[in-house]
């Protein structure tokens, strides 16, 4: 693939969208360090490409290893321990003996093979790169950009260590192999050639979206809440990359929203595209709350103690690894579920012992919501809200119950998100009366002074 420009090319093997770190359960969002990294390529003189930016048919696997072949220059960013990026730079060290960096963020530890090989790092804060660590990360980049296109010295610990390699080059086609270059707005296929009239030129063909397109697409899908435009458009970024978590968590999300053809049907085909990232033994505490909530609402429509124990059991891994309101309010409803089971089956000692770890966790979750708090989203603030909301009711604190519910509502989200809040609250008050009533004068822990 030779450039058609007179800039050098710089290929940025790398993730896109939000990566979780499985090693500490960081959430980073890729694309801000991308942004980051292609100024500093641009600074240099170079154009920048990234994966879900080549515009291709099929899958991304022929322009990538043309890339990593044939581009001046490669930038891996291992960051969030990516086995593909990893596997990606080690086919552009046996292909290529130089012009290749590998970045990563500050807390990647790195592999013993690895621990010779420069790693220049960058630092995210929170989820997203800082405005002042961006403009130094960026200007150290650039620097380092212009030193190693300039020196063409090998950098490859392939090279190094075995110095007679000789690196691949691809094949001349012979003299009078056909060459076809279709012109400008040629029409390439039957249906392209019969659009064109006799004695007029076809017209001009629209490339196909990329990957970053249909991601775009994705993202403003979920933002108003369109789920079936999002499935279809999750379903194409999966297609450029399948073995991508965050599409295919993200694509579960939309399935089991959509509730197409039905609810039950859609909430199996979610189920089903979860299983494929291992929920059993997986780390990643997004796919195991969507694992988690998934389940919940196979229980609330079946009533199958199956569901409720992979509910429960989603929640809580997640929750040990993530410690956030969202997980925390989630796991102290079932277990109140579980709660009210266990008195139906007169199993008094474990209700007794699942409700007083659920008001436990419901003043975590308490304690962890922060709607105020600067520089939250919308969606954020709302669901902080709803969850102070919720714990209220759990606890028996009907003034503020009341600050939070109104804070809930006075929110712009939709009418749909505001009645499923309003009727999981109802949920919460009915398992509240009900196991208080039952339980509440049996253990101190139940009235809500702190065990």
């Amino acid at each position: 693939m030779k450039n058609t420009t007179d800039k050098p090319l710089c290929f940025v093997v790398q993730g896109f969208g939000s990566k979780t770190d499985y090693t500490d359960g960081r959430v980073l969002d890729l694309d801000a360090s991308y942004e980051v990294i292609k100024a500093a390529v641009e600074r240099a003189g170079l154009r920048c490409q990234r994966a879900d930016e080549i515009v291709h048919a099929g899958t991304i696997d022929i322009p990538m290893y043309e890339q990593l072949l044939n581009a001046d220059l490669v930038i891996a960013d291992l960051s969030t321990n990516n086995l593909n990026a990893a596997f990606e730079l080690g086919v552009r060290y046996a292909l290529r003996p130089r012009t290749t960096i590998v970045v990563a963020e500050n807390r990647f530890k790195s592999p013993f093979d690895v621990n010779h090989i420069v790693i220049r790092r960058y630092e995210h804060l929170g989820p997203d790169v800082g405005a002042k660590e961006a403009r130094r990360f960026e200007r150290e980049l650039a620097a380092s950009i212009k030193l190693i296109m300039a020196e063409a010295r090998t950098d490859s610990p392939v090279y190094t260590m075995l110095p007679r390699l000789q690196p691949p080059h691809t094949p001349a086609l012979p003299p009078d192999a056909p060459v076809v270059v279709p012109l400008p707005g040629a029409a390439t296929t039957p249906a392209d050639r019969l659009a064109a009239s006799p004695g007029k030129p076809a017209r001009p063909l629209k490339p196909p979206p990329s990957a970053r397109d249909w991601l775009d697409r994705a993202q403003r899908a979920m933002a108003v809440e369109d789920y079936g435009a999002a499935v279809k458009a999750w379903e194409e970024v999966r297609r450029f990359s399948p073995s991508d978590s965050h599409a295919t968590q993200q694509l579960a999300l939309a399935t089991y929203r959509h509730r197409r053809p039905n609810e039950a049907r859609a909430l199996d085909a979610a189920r089903d595209l979860l299983a494929t990232l291992s929920p059993a033994t997986t780390h990643d505490a997004e796919t195991l709350t969507l694992w988690a909530a998934i389940h919940q609402r196979r229980w609330d429509r079946g009533r199958d103690p199956v569901d409720l124990t992979e509910a429960l059991s989603g929640f809580e891994r997640g929750y040990v690894l993530k410690e956030d309101h969202y997980t925390a309010a989630h796991l102290a409803y079932l277990l109140q579920v579980r709660a009210s089971q266990h008195l139906k089956a007169k199993r008094h000692d474990e209700a007794l012992a699942d409700w007083v770890q659920a008001q436990r966790l419901w003043r975590d979750a308490q304690a962890l919501a922060e709607p105020g708090r600067a520089g939250v989203t919308t969606s954020a603030r709302y669901w902080a809200s709803v969850t102070r909301w919720q714990a209220a009711i759990a606890l028996g604190d009907a003034a503020d119950e009341k600050r939070w519910q109104r804070r809930a509502q006075s929110t712009a989200v939709s009418a749909r998100r505001l009645a499923a809040s309003n009727s999981q609250a109802n949920r919460v008050r009915g398992l509240t009366d009900e196991l208080a009533g039952r339980l509440g004068a049996a253990h101190p822990a139940t009235t809500g002074a702190t065990p």
